[in-house]
C-alpha cells in the first residue's frame, strides 16, 4: 500500500491573495499591472484614463511621430479602434510624449504617468519612449472597443541589461520576410532590443552576397531533409530540394523595420566551421578540394575552410564587406563554434600556416584564423562577436564573447577584460523540450521549462563586480532543425521569451514564479491578438522526485492551472473525475504505475500524466562511484537517481540518466546485509549520433566482505539504437555488496560522429532483486 505525509500547500492561495490585494498594500500596487517585463517600480492610484479615438497626441522636441504611429497600429490591432492622435496643445485627454534625461538618467529609461487627464510618457531618449508606449500597450486590453479604461499608475523603468538577445537559425529552416516582421513587432513589444540573425551554416546559406552568385544557386539548397530526430537510426529523408536566401534588399528593410521598433540585427556569418554550404559552391575553399554537399540532416561536420588558403580569406573578407554594408550595428558574429582539427591536422597548407606563423597546434590556428578576421573587421569598423570556442589559443582584442556551451566561457572572457552575452545551453535554449511528455512535439533534446528558465541568473556569483560589469546582458537561442513553421517556432518560443524578457530587464530581486506565471497567463491573448499562438504547457503537470529516510521515493504532483484539480490512481488505470484526488506528497513503497491527470470538473485538460516504480532490494541502498560523472548528466547531484526505482526515458532529458564521457562506470551498492541475489540489471542508451555509445563489456560481481567479489554475470551485446535494457536472472547467490562495472568506449571510431573525442556513456537504474 501506498503511503501519504501530509503536508500544507498554500503557495497557490497566497498567489491569489496577493493578486486580489490582500496582502500588503505595496505588494499588491506592484503585482496588479499585468506587465512583461516586470517594470521597476510601479505603483496605481485607482483613477482611471479614458483613451477613446478623439484623445490628442503632444509630441516634444526632439522626438519623431514613429513610436505614436506604431502604438497606434497596436491600438487598432488589439481593439479595432483608430485613434485620430492629432497634434493640440489645449486638449485635456491628451497623450504626451517627452524627452527628459535629467528627469530620467538611465539609457532607454523612461516614465510612465496615467491619470484621469493625461497620459505622459517621458523618455531618457527616445527609445524609452518607445518602451514606455510598449507598456502603455500592455495596459490596453483586447478585444473590439470604441474606447478603452486605462488603468492610473505611475511607472519608472529602465532596463537592467544593455543588450537584450534573440537568436534565430534559419539555415535549417527559413521563414517569410512578414513572419520575421511579425517576430520583430513582439521582441519591441517586450523590451528585447537584439535580433541575432543566424544566416549561414551546414544546412545552408541564406544572405545574398553579389560577388559570390554560386552561394545563391548552389550553397542555399540543399536535396533533402531529415525525418525525425537525427539520433534515429537508419536515418530517414523526404526526398524534398529545400532552400532559398535574403535578398539584400530583403535584409534592407528587415534591418530598417528592426531600427524603427529600436532592434538591432546582429547577423552571424559562420567561421571556419560549419561551412558546409558554402564549400558546397566553392570547393576550393576547402581543405580536401572536395567534392562537398550542403548538409541534408544536422550535426557537426569535419568539412571547415581551410584555414592555411589564402582564397579563403580572400572570399570571407569579400563576403563580410558585403554583409557589413547591410547592418549598420557595431557587431558582428563569425560563430567560431564546433570547428573540428581533423582536416587542418593533415592539410599540407595548414600545416605550413602553423609552421610559418609559429604557432604551436591547430587551437592555435583557429586563433590565428579568428583573430585575422576580427582585424578586417575593425577596418569596417565592427567588433567581432563570437561562440566561446573563439577562447581557443587566445582572443582578438575586443572581442565579445557569447557563452553556450557552459557560463565558464564567460566567466573566463570577463576575467580577461573582455565583454560577454551570457547564453548558456542548458539554460536559454528554446530548442529544447517544454516539457517530459512523450506526447511533447519533437525537440532537438534537454529539458527548459518555463520555471527553470525564469530562475536563471546570467551574472555568475564567481565574478567580482568589476568583473560582472563585462556581463553585457543575455540571449535566448532557437536553432530550427525542428522547427519547419513558423507555428512550430512559436510553440517553442512563446512564452518562453517573456521569461528572457523579464531576466534581461527587470531587477532580479522582483522574481516571484507564481506571480509571473498570472502575468503570463494575462499576455497569452495578448500574443494572440498578434497573430502568436504560445504553448500552453507551462501549466501542465510535472512532479519532483526526493529520497524519504529510508532512501524510498517520494513523489509529488504539481499543477498550476488555476482551476486543475489532479485526480490520481496507482494501479495503472486511467484517472477519472471519481479517482482519489491529489493532496500531499505519495512515499512510494512497492513497485507500481502511478498516473495522474488534470481536471476542471468532470472534463480532463491536459495529457495524462504517468511514472512507473520498480523496486527491488537496491532501492535507496547507498552507492559509491569510482569515477565522477560528467557533464549535464547528474554531475555534482545525489547518487540516489540510480537506485530510486525510476528508469529514463528515450528522450535521456529527465534527469534519470548518469553520464561518463571517456571513463567507465565503476559503481559499488551496499545493500545493508548479505541477501539472496537473483535478478540484476540496468538500461545503457545506445545513440551515436548523440556520441552516446554502450560499454564494450557490462559486468555484475557479487561479495559479502566487501573486498572479495565474485563475477556473477556479463553482458556484451547492446544492438538496439536507443535504450538497451540489460536483465539477467541468475542462480541464486548471497551477497552484501553489488559491483556494477561497465567499460567506456573510450574514443569514437573513425567514420563515427565525433570521431576521435570521448564518447559517452549513459546507464540509468541499477536493479538488484
Amino acid at each position: 500500500m501506498l503511503s501519504f505525509s501530509y503536508r500544507l500547500w498554500m503557495l497557490p492561495l497566497l498567489v491569489v491573495l496577493g493578486w486580489v490585494g490582500l496582502l500588503p498594500t505595496s505588494q499588491a500596487q506592484t503585482t496588479e499591472l499585468p506587465l512583461l517585463p516586470q517594470p521597476v517600480q510601479a505603483t496605481t492610484t485607482g483613477q482611471v484614463f479614458t483613451l477613446s479615438r478623439h484623445t490628442a497626441l503632444r509630441v516634444g522636441p526632439g522626438l519623431s511621430a514613429g513610436p505614436a504611429t506604431r502604438f497606434r497600429q497596436y491600438v487598432r490591432q488589439v481593439s479595432g479602434m483608430v485613434l485620430e492622435l492629432k497634434p493640440t496643445k489645449r486638449r485635456t485627454d491628451v497623450l504626451v510624449l517627452q524627452l527628459d534625461s535629467t528627469a530620467v538618467p538611465q539609457s532607454e529609461g523612461y516614465t510612465l504617468t496615467i491619470d484621469q487627464r493625461r497620459v505622459t510618457v517621458t523618455g531618457h531618449d527616445e527609445a524609452g519612449v518607445f518602451y514606455g508606449l510598449q507598456t502603455l500597450s500592455q495596459l490596453v486590453p483586447s478585444g473590439k472597443a470604441d474606447r478603452v479604461s486605462l488603468p492610473g499608475c505611475t511607472i519608472t523603468d529602465y532596463p537592467r541589461f544593455p543588450y537584450r538577445g534573440m537568436h534565430l537559425d534559419v539555415s535549417r529552416h527559413m521563414f517569410p520576410v512578414d513572419t520575421i516582421k511579425k517576430w520583430l513587432d513582439v521582441l519591441a513589444f517586450y523590451k528585447i532590443n537584439t535580433f541575432h540573425w543566424h544566416l549561414t551554416d551546414d544546412q545552408g546559406w541564406r544572405i545574398e552576397i553579389k560577388k559570390y552568385p554560386r552561394l545563391q544557386t548552389v550553397a542555399a539548397y540543399r536535396d533533402e531533409t531529415l525525418i525525425g530526430h537525427k539520433r534515429d537510426l537508419p536515418h530517414r529523408f523526404d526526398g524534398q530540394r529545400y532552400g532559398g536566401y535574403y535578398s539584400q534588399e530583403e535584409v534592407r528593410e528587415l534591418v530598417r523595420y528592426a531600427a524603427q521598433r529600436h532592434i538591432t540585427i546582429i547577423p552571424e556569418i559562420e567561421m571556419p566551421g560549419h561551412a558546409s554550404a558554402a564549400l558546397a559552391a566553392y570547393p576550393e575553399l576547402g581543405c580536401t578540394g572536395g567534392p562537398y554537399h550542403t548538409a541534408t540532416f544536422w550535426g557537426v561536420f569535419e568539412d571547415v575552410y581551410c584555414a592555411g588558403n589564402e582564397d579563403t580569406f580572400t572570399f570571407l573578407t569579400d563576403v563580410l564587406d558585403e554583409v557589413a554594408a547591410l547592418f549598420p550595428g557595431q557587431y558582428l558574429h563569425i560563430g567560431g563554434d564546433e570547428c573540428p582539427k581533423t582536416r587542418w591536422k593533415v592539410c599540407p597548407k595548414c600545416q605550413r600556416r602553423i609552421q610559418e606563423e609559429h604557432l604551436r597546434d591547430e587551437r592555435e590556428l583557429q586563433s590565428y584564423f579568428v583573430r585575422r578576421i576580427s582585424k578586417h573587421l575593425a577596418t569596417l569598423h565592427k567588433r567581432l562577436l563570437g561562440w566561446d570556442e573563439i577562447l581557443e589559443g587566445g582572443l582578438p582584442p575586443a572581442a565579445t564573447v557569447m557563452s553556450w556551451t557552459g557560463e565558464q566561457g564567460g566567466i573566463e572572457a570577463a576575467r580577461l577584460g573582455h565583454d560577454v552575452v551570457m547564453t548558456p545551453e542548458k539554460q536559454v535554449y528554446f530548442d529544447y523540450f517544454q516539457t517530459l511528455y512523450p506526447t511533447d512535439s519533437l525537440a532537438a533534446g534537454g529539458y527548459t521549462p518555463l520555471q527553470q528558465l525564469y530562475r536563471y541568473e546570467p551574472v555568475p556569483a564567481e565574478l567580482t563586480p568589476a568583473q560582472a560589469r563585462h556581463v553585457r546582458g543575455v540571449q535566448a537561442n532557437v536553432w530550427t532543425e525542428y522547427m519547419p513553421t513558423a507555428g512550430k517556432l512559436e510553440y517553442m518560443v512563446f512564452p518562453r521569451l517573456l521569461a528572457l524578457a523579464e531576466i534581461a530587464w527587470s531587477p532580479p530581486g522582483g522574481r516571484n514564479y507564481p506571480a509571473f506565471l498570472q502575468r503570463v497567463r494575462t499576455h497569452d491573448a495578448v500574443l494572440r491578438a498578434q497573430g502568436v499562438v504560445p504553448s500552453r504547457t507551462y501549466d501542465w503537470l510535472t512532479d519532483s522526485l526526493w529520497a524519504s529516510p529510508a532512501g524510498l521515493p517520494m513523489l509529488q504532483l504539481r499543477a498550476t492551472a488555476p482551476n486543475g484539480v489532479i485526480h490520481f490512481t496507482t494501479d495503472g488505470s486511467a484517472p477519472t473525475p471519481q479517482s482519489p484526488v491529489y493532496q500531499v506528497p505519495l512515499s512510494i513503497d512497492r513497485s507500481c504505475v502511478v498516473q495522474a491527470a488534470v481536471f476542471e470538473g468532470a472534463t480532463q485538460v491536459q495529457p495524462l500524466y504517468r511514472r512507473e516504480f520498480t523496486l527491488g532490494l537496491s532501492t535507496g541502498k547507498p552507492v559509491v562511484l569510482a569515477y565522477p560523472v560528467a557533464g549535464s548528466y547528474h554531475q555534482g547531484r545525489p547518487l540516489w537517481g540510480l537506485v530510486n526505482g525510476v528508469a529514463g526515458s528515450p528522450r535521456y532529458n529527465e534527469g534519470q540518466w548518469y553520464g561518463f564521457s571517456g571513463t567507465d562506470l565503476v559503481a559499488t551498492l551496499d545493500l545493508g546485509d548479505v541477501q539472496q541475489i537473483r535478478t540484476l540489471g540496468t538500461h545503457v542508451l545506445n545513440y551515436h549520433w548523440q556520441k552516446m555509445w554502450p560499454p564494450t563489456a557490462l559486468v555484475f560481481a557479487v561479495s559479502t566482505d566487501g573486498v572479495h567479489y565474485r563475477e556473477v554475470y556479463r553482458h556484451t551485446q547492446f544492438p538496439a539504437n536507443g535504450i538497451n535494457p540489460v536483465r539477467a536472472t541468475i542462480a541464486p547467490v548471497a551477497g552484501r555488496y553489488v559491483r556494477v562495472t561497465a567499460l567506456n568506449q573510450g574514443t569514437i571510431p573513425a567514420g563515427e560522429y565525433g570521431a576521435g573525442g570521448k564518447a559517452w556513456l549513459l546507464v540509468d537504474e541499477l536493479y538488484v532483486n
